[in-house]
Parts: C-alpha cells; sequence; structure tokens
C-alpha cells in the first residue's frame, strides 16, 4: 500500500485510473465536485473503489463542512452550516451549541455513509485571529480555543455516531496564517506564548482518528520548513506537546505553500513523520508519478490507519430529516 489520498478525474474510474490504482494501491481516495453528480453515482463510484482496492475499511474522504466547503449540496443533498454558526449560540446558549453540533455532525454522517464515503474532513479546529486570512473565516467555531474545543469534540461525536471518521485540522492550527496556503507559503511569527491558544483545541481532542497538517510555517518552532515538512513540529509538536498519536496526513500536495517536485514534496511530508500525503487534483499524469516515486507505507502507519478506521461506530437516529429539524429547533430556541 502507498501512503497517498488520491484524488479522481470524474464521475467514474477510467481505465487508466483503475490500472493506475490497482498496480499502486493507494491507502485512500477523496471526492470533489467533479466526483459527484447523484447518489446513486456515488455509491456506484464509491463501491467500485471499495471493490478494486479489496478493502471494505477503504479510506473514501470527502471536505463537508457545511458553509462554503461542501461538496454535497441541493437537490440531492440539504445545505449544513458554517461551523461558526454553532460558536455565536455558543456565546448564548453553549448546551444548546454544543448538541446542535453533535447533531448536526450526525445528520452529515449519516449522509455521507448512505453514500460510502467513510471518512469526513471536519472538525476544524483553527482558531482565527484578528487580521488573519479569511481562507479559514467562518468555517472556525469561535475565536477562543475552549469554544474551539467545545464544539469540536460535539462534532466528532456525532460523526462517529454516524459511521464516519473525523479528522482534525489543520494541526498545529492554522488560525494566525495571514496568506491562503494554496496561493503561497503563510509564515507565523507568533511566540510559543502566543501558540498555546493555537495548541489548545487540538491537546483537547489529541485522541481523535486522524488529523490533517497546516502548511504554515510557524518561525517559533521551526524557522526552515512549514509543519508538514518539518521532522521538529511533527515530533516536538504534533506528536509531542499536543500530544496526537492518530494517523497523521499532510494536507494536499498540490498547494503552492510546498515548494519542489510532486515527488520532492511528497518525499518531504513523509521524512517529516506524516502517515499519508493527500494530492486532490484529480490529474492522473500527477497520480502516476506520485504512485510511481511513493515508498511502501511504514508498519506504524499501516497501523494508525487500521485504528483509525475502525475508529467509528455507528448507532441511533438515521434520519437526516429528523436530525436536521432537531438541530434547526434548537439553534432557533437560542436566537
Amino acid at each position: 500500500m502507498t501512503p497517498l489520498l488520491l484524488g479522481l478525474s470524474g464521475l467514474t474510474i477510467t481505465d487508466d485510473e483503475r490500472a493506475l490504482f490497482k498496480a499502486a494501491d493507494p491507502a485512500g481516495y477523496i471526492l470533489f465536485a467533479r466526483n459527484i453528480d447523484t447518489p446513486d453515482q456515488v455509491r456506484a463510484l464509491t463501491a467500485d473503489l471499495r471493490a478494486l482496492s479489496g478493502r471494505d475499511d477503504l479510506p473514501i474522504l470527502i471536505d463537508q463542512e457545511g458553509g462554503r466547503v461542501a461538496r454535497l449540496g441541493p437537490p440531492h443533498w440539504p445545505l449544513f452550516p458554517p461551523a461558526r454558526r454553532f460558536g455565536e449560540v455558543f456565546g448564548i446558549a453553549p448546551v444548546t451549541a454544543i448538541e446542535a453540533a453533535r447533531l448536526n455532525a450526525k445528520a452529515i454522517a449519516v449522509t455521507l455513509a448512505d453514500l460510502g464515503i467513510s471518512v469526513d474532513c471536519l472538525p476544524v479546529l483553527d482558531v482565527p485571529v484578528p487580521g488573519a486570512h479569511d481562507i479559514i473565516g467562518d468555517r472556525a467555531y469561535a475565536l477562543e480555543p475552549g469554544t474551539v474545543a467545545s464544539l469540536g469534540d460535539a462534532t466528532l461525536r456525532g460523526l462517529r455516531a454516524g459511521g464516519v471518521v473525523g479528522v482534525v485540522k489543520h494541526i498545529p492550527g492554522h488560525g494566525r496564517a495571514a496568506a491562503d496556503s494554496h496561493l503561497e507559503l503563510p509564515v507565523v511569527t507568533a511566540g510559543i506564548a502566543a501558540l498555546e491558544a493555537d495548541f489548545a483545541p487540538f491537546r483537547a481532542l489529541a485522541a481523535a482518528p486522524m488529523a490533517m497538517t497546516a502548511h504554515v510555517l510557524y518561525e517559533a518552532l521551526d524557522p526552515d520548513a512549514c509543519a508538514s515538512q518539518s521532522k521538529i513540529v511533527v515530533e516536538q509538536t504534533i506528536r509531542g506537546t499536543i500530544g496526537f498519536d492518530g494517523l497523521l496526513m499532510a494536507d494536499d500536495l498540490g498547494m503552492s505553500a510546498l515548494g519542489g517536485t510532486l515527488p520532492e514534496r511528497l518525499a518531504g511530508v513523509l521524512a517529516a513523520g506524516c502517515d499519508l500525503a493527500l494530492h486532490c487534483s484529480g490529474d492522473f499524469a500527477e497520480n502516476a508519478l506520485l504512485c510511481e516515486t511513493a515508498p511502501p507505507m511504514t508498519a506504524e502507519a499501516l497501523d494508525r490507519l487500521a485504528r483509525s478506521m475502525a475508529w467509528a461506530q455507528a448507532e441511533g437516529e438515521t434520519d437526516v430529516a429528523a436530525l436536521v429539524a432537531r438541530r434547526d429547533a434548537l439553534l432557533v430556541s437560542a436566537a
């Protein structure tokens, strides 16, 4: 198995992709709007990916946060609110907000599980600060670490009860970044004392099954490499200070925050200690190049992958409309 989570080009697996994926056996896949049309089409695609891999616990990821980051939407799927909506309610009625966030996440998870999607890149645990780039913005629950941790925990519990694995992101914190890491490398100059606020939600949820790194350079942690490619940050901060021991995936290798060729980017994140790397473009030539140069997954990474995919435990209500109605009633009651 290769340590890659790959994007696909379209609504079905092409013949070239099928041959490549069969030979390389990537750890999993990630879906985007280009891969989604109707419920039956998505179910057929995810079933085909599982059959091709021969793994029932194959990670099939999606970014279904709610708000402006949602790959599923009308007419087939409901809209979900951005994280900040729950943070606003938390300021009025914390218990109500926590339960609404849990119900919201469970509704998302039930929706995904019905389609054969097993991993949601949620919750966002970043804590924005004034003047930061809006790439996080209302994707964050709040500006206060304790609120972020509480609502992130509720979201993880909801995902788990809906049968989907959650991914905390962007560890060790993207909230201070003054640039969009899709376009350039953000550099954070804050000292260690200030960064403790960024770490706090991740430390509180250190038992999460999966985490996604930030392509951000923190001068106080490692002035020479961004977190995704820094062995210092991965070992001392993410695994050490924060205490995260789950599956660690590097954010998209195609983002401009990273320099060098795609194989060099992959080598850098793996050398830093990431278990897997995302590559989201769906471009066949790029996928082929990465598959050709990727090493096998380590035994430790394979163990973390297996443990993380066994985390979800579907239980209770499975009616999405009913879950959404209960969530909305809570949000209205706190208005």
